[in-house]
Order: structure tokens, then C-alpha cells, then sequence
């Protein structure tokens, strides 16, 4: 296990967050269209993954239960799966934008990049991120994999997720909250991955499945996820364009929070120990 320095412990995550940045600022730069492919995986993963978690829990809801108990172990189920979708993108080295949020706040903060950089960067990482999720979308159109409970379940999903616009500022406050603890735990999974006090593989991906679980399990906001979702669930059965759009508005300003600036921004300012030095 690594030594750190007890007055600002988070260096270690600071200088590995800093060493992913410089990676991800070259390829979305001079390798920009390998960039999106990296980022397409993710979106590939992310819809897979999640389309699975909605088939998991249509499969347990038909078994016969007064009280409804193996729909719960069904969501529970689902939420473990749905957590492995990070550590697929981690250790495959795919983009995921919400993660990125993170990385381009730390070097924003010191300076390692400029927030326009940042902007290019993350704007890349969506684009990738929603085209390979329509083509998980497509390829799920043109099958039977998504049909009866799953699809059930996904458009009930759907509904419920649109029907935050139709709630007002409360519903919009709602969303918004969701959206920044979603990315809260999202990252805060990553801050631990990369801090460098971890060395082994196994500690990682359950610190992984973990994150990924509490927010699948209750039924917070993720702007990627949410988007493959509507895809799959629009093409074949139709969607609210202007709902759909504002969902995934709010959720990415609530990703950005909870994962660029509560996380991100904040890591590197505690452990920021230059005005520290200079005393």
C-alpha cells in the first residue's frame, strides 16, 4: 500500500487524475475519431448493461409472489449487473463522459487544461457515448431481446423519468438532486480507484459495482444511461422528443455537480498544498 502524506492525502488521486487527463486531451485532439470509438465502447456497454438490468427485473417478477419480494430481489439482481458496466468501460479504457466530468475539473483547477479544452473533450465523449448507445438501440429494434417484460419494463422507466418534467420546479429540483448524487457516487468510485491506496483488482471492482448499485438501485439520474434508454425505448415504441431532451439537460447539469465540481473540483482543491508550501 502506498505512503501518503497525512496533510493532503488525495495527491496521489490529484497526480494520476492529472496523468489520465493529458492522455485524454491528446486523443480527443490528434486522435479525435479513435477518441469517439472509446467513446462509443462505453455507450455500447452502458446500454447493454442496462438493458439487462430492466430484463433481469421482468424475469423475477414473474415468479409468483403476493408481497412482491422477488420484484425487490429482481431490482437488487439487476443493480449488481447494471455494476458491472463501470468496470467493463475502466479496464477496456473506454470513455464515459460522467467520469470525464471529474478529470477535466482537476485539471481545470491546476490549470492543466483551459475549460474550452475541456468543453471539446467532454462534448467528444457524449457524442461517442450517444452513438453507440443508438446502436445498441438499433441492433435491439431489430431483435426480439428487448420484448415483452424487458420492454415492459423499460418504457415504465421511460414514463416515470419524463414524468419529472411534468412535475414543475419540484420535479425539476427532484431530477436535478438525482442527477448530482448519481455522479456523486460515480466518482467518488473513481477517486478510490485511482488514489493509489488500493492494490487489488477484486477491492476495485466491487468499490465499482457498489457505486453503480446505489445509484441503479435507487433510481438516480444518469445522463448516458438515461439516453440509451430513451433510444431503446423510442424506437420502438415512440417518445416525448422535448421531454426527453429536458431530462437529459438536467441530468447532465446534476452530473457535472455532483461528479466535475463536488468531486473533481473539490479533491483538488483540499488537496491543493502550494499556498501550504509557500507558508
Amino acid at each position: 500500500m502506498s505512503t501518503t502524506d497525512p496533510l493532503f492525502p488525495g495527491k496521489q488521486f490529484i497526480s494520476t487524475a492529472l496523468e489520465v487527463l493529458e492522455t485524454k486531451t491528446t486523443m480527443s485532439g490528434a486522435l479525435a475519431r479513435r477518441y469517439l470509438q472509446r467513446a462509443a465502447m462505453a455507450g455500447i456497454i452502458i446500454g447493454l448493461l442496462y438493458a439487462t438490468n430492466y430484463a433481469i427485473v421482468a424475469a423475477f417478477d414473474t415468479i409468483p409472489a403476493g408481497d412482491g419480494s422477488f420484484r425487490q430481489l429482481g431490482r437488487f439482481v439487476g443493480s449488481v449487473t447494471f455494476g458491472w458496466a463501470l468496470i467493463f468501460i475502466y479496464y477496456s479504457r473506454s470513455e464515459l463522459l460522467t467520469s470525464n466530468m471529474m478529470i477535466v475539473c482537476v485539471g481545470a483547477y491546476h490549470r492543466r487544461t483551459t475549460w474550452l479544452r475541456a468543453l471539446r473533450l467532454l462534448g467528444l465523449c457524449l457524442i461517442g457515448n450517444l452513438l453507440g448507445g443508438l446502436l445498441i438501440a438499433v441492433l435491439l429494434r431489430f431483435s426480439t431481446l428487448a420484448e415483452g417484460g424487458a420492454m415492459a419494463e423499460m418504457s415504465a422507466a421511460v414514463e416515470h423519468k419524463l414524468a419529472y418534467l411534468d412535475g414543475g420546479p419540484a420535479g425539476w429540483v427532484d431530477l436535478l438532486i438525482r442527477a448530482i448524487l448519481c455522479n456523486f457516487c460515480i466518482n467518488i468510485a473513481m477517486l478510490l480507484v485511482y488514489n493509489g491506496l488500493i492494490d487489488s483488482d477484486l477491492v476495485k471492482c466491487l468499490v465499482m459495482i457498489t457505486a453503480v448499485f446505489i445509484f441503479a438501485f435507487l433510481g438516480l439520474e444518469h445522463s448516458v444511461a438515461n439516453s440509451v434508454l430513451f433510444g431503446i425505448v423510442g424506437l420502438r415504441e415512440g417518445l416525448d422528443l422535448a421531454a426527453a431532451l429536458g431530462n437529459v439537460g438536467i441530468a447532465l447539469v446534476g452530473n457535472f455537480i455532483g461528479g466535475g465540481l463536488l468531486i473533481g473540483l473539490y479533491y483538488a482543491y483540499v488537496n491543493d498544498d502550494s499556498r501550504w508550501l509557500r507558508n
